[in-house]
């Protein structure tokens, strides 16, 4: 986002929502332009341009396809997911890296956010706008880590808060031969109908490959810049008037908790002033301002409104993920968010009610690919679940059947012991019912006494969020659906 803002500052014009649909091209087969479509509207328009830049990462070659369909990929799309877990998992202000695994992977745990972030995996993958982290790789960070700590803290499967996936974009440079792999850095290409596509590279070398990109371009169209590159000298937005002091003038001229200033004047830089005008009252003696969107963590109801005003913020997944780092850190939090923010983002956007439900709806598809459960559990079931699967589990992630007729015998859910069998061999995973599909099951029981239920087809009409009267009204009208076949007589 700071990027973006830069750019716009110096500058650029920047469109948010914005995909490319097709590349225009002339008579003699160099490009000219696109046309773009905004996601949000709908609305198609052309752009048209000397030169077309390709720098769309993981989706590089979708890009470089529309070009010329019988192109070769160069992408070697590779996923690498990452977990939070509570920032007892390690020092505040320590980390640790080892690239000498059990199977030659890098792991690490590092602080981060009030948090500890752990990771990464590396396994090919395919590329979709919305990654999900596998179970087995989730499981892969936490078997690893576990050498690491004292035997005296047992790393549970439930003390995840947030697991999500991302694409590195790894190239092939096609100017070399296969025998040379992967290209260490980024590459920089043009193809004969003049698409500029820069792929690879990493955070830690932006300036470079921008730098590397704009060079290509001015040698392969003949450009003629006003002045030289000056991205060395150019300060983020946020940056100019910035100072080690800016937390502590947060908190005694706006009188807001010292958490959250640090964290304004850490996101924002002198852009927090901004944030900090906006804020409202606690309606407390202290803090005077400063209205948290989920309690634990230092984001505030102003910054939802600055996103919208300043940042291009659009949808709930903008500010839960993209704007704040709410999803990242825990996503049961960011579900309880979401009326706070989609109330405050209606107001702004002026969004009709039919619109605020679906943003709420794509909101929790989106936290389900960052291992969210289910919107409906309450926050004292889901402790309840926590706590139970903790003591049967005995630290090892799973429970076996045994453990799990006594997990619900303690939460006095009924059962008919007949069907136990079939319906943990239905839900567990290979090693055994892991906490998600423990939760799954226990609240499937809650929804309607599931004692001839069906419960893989409930378990689906969960997590698809439905809401708990309309899966009773379903139950009620169509039993056949739900009896289990041993139940209504074999049928299929």
């Amino acid at each position: 986002i700071s990027l973006a803002l830069t750019a716009a500052v110096e500058g650029a014009d920047i469109a948010n929502h914005v995909e490319v649909v097709r590349l225009l091209k002339d008579s003699n087969n160099k490009i000219y332009g696109a046309t773009l479509r905004d996601d949000i509207t709908g609305d198609t328009w052309d752009l048209h341009a000397r030169v077309i830049i390709n720098a769309t990462g993981p989706f590089s070659d979708s890009i470089r396809k529309m070009d010329d369909p019988e192109t070769e990929n160069i992408v070697c799309p590779s996923s690498g997911v990452h977990i939070i877990l509570p920032d007892y998992y390690s020092p505040k202000h320590m980390g640790l890296l080892d690239a000498a695994t059990s199977d030659g992977r890098v792991i690490f745990f590092l602080p981060w956010q009030n948090s500890v972030i752990a990771g990464t995996t590396d396994t090919e993958t395919e590329v979709t706008n919305r990654p999900r982290a596998k179970e087995e790789e989730i499981q892969f960070i936490l078997n690893e880590i576990t050498s690491y700590l004292s035997p005296d803290i047992q790393v549970r499967r439930s003390d995840v808060l947030s697991a999500w996936a991302g694409i590195r974009p790894l190239v092939l440079d096609p100017t070399k031969s296969s025998t040379e792999g992967l290209a260490r850095n980024h590459i920089v290409i043009s193809s004969e109908s003049g698409l500029v596509t820069i792929a690879g590279g990493k955070w830690t070398t932006y300036r470079a490959m921008a730098y590397d990109t704009m060079e290509r371009a001015i040698k392969d169209f003949n450009l003629q810049p006003k002045e030289d590159c000056k991205t060395e000298e150019i300060l983020l937005i946020g940056a100019h008037a910035y100072n080690p002091t800016l937390k502590i003038r947060l908190t005694q001229e706006y009188g807001m908790e010292s958490q959250i200033a640090e964290h304004l004047a850490h996101t924002y830089g002198d852009r927090a002033y901004m944030v900090a005008d906006l804020a409202k009252s606690t309606g407390q003696h202290w803090p005077i301002v400063g209205c948290r969107i989920s309690s634990g963590y230092p984001y505030i109801e102003a910054e939802i409104i600055y996103s919208v005003r300043n940042e291009m913020a659009r949808t709930l997944v903008d500010v839960l993920a993209r704007r704040t780092r709410l999803a990242f850190l825990n996503v049961t939090a960011s579900a309880d968010a979401i009326p706070r923010i989609a109330s405050i983002m209606q107001k702004e956007l002026g969004w009709t009610d039919e619109e605020r439900e679906a943003q709420e709806t794509d909101a929790i598809e989106f936290l389900r690919t960052m291992g969210y459960v289910d919107s409906h559990i309450s926050h004292e079931n889901m402790q309840r679940y926590r706590t139970t699967f903790k003591h049967a589990d005995g630290g090892s992630g799973v429970i076996s059947m045994e453990q799990f007729k006594q997990a619900l015998k303690s939460l006095n859910i009924e059962y008919d012991s007949e069907q136990i069998p079939s319906l943990y061999e239905l839900c567990q995973s290979e090693d055994g019912m892991n906490f998600r599909e423990f939760v799954q099951v226990c609240h499937a029981q809650h929804y309607t006494i599931t004692r001839f239920t069906n419960i893989p087809q409930l378990v689906e009409m969960i997590d698809r969020g439905i809401e708990a009267e309309k899966i009773r009204a379903k139950v009620e009208s169509e039993p056949e659906t739900f009896l289990l076949p041993e139940r209504s007589g074999g049928g299929v």
